[in-house]
């Protein structure tokens, strides 16, 4: 794997783990808890969108 594509696969981890933390939330009647981890998902896909998006147009990819 090259060296750029590693922060895809942690930010994929970390969106997965966000999925899992909905359930957990929602397992747990945790209204917070739920609010937390959708912000959280937003961003961690937002984050690696606009990351691939860079790394296209400067050609990485």
């Amino acid at each position: 794997m090259k060296p750029g594509k590693w922060i895809f696969l942690v930010l994929a981890i970390l969106a997965a783990v966000m999925m899992m933390m909905i359930g957990v939330s929602v397992g747990l009647r945790s209204v917070l808890g739920i609010l937390a981890s959708i912000i959280g998902l937003c961003a961690v896909m937002g984050f690696g969108f606009a990351t691939k998006k860079r790394m296209r147009e400067k050609g990485l990819l």
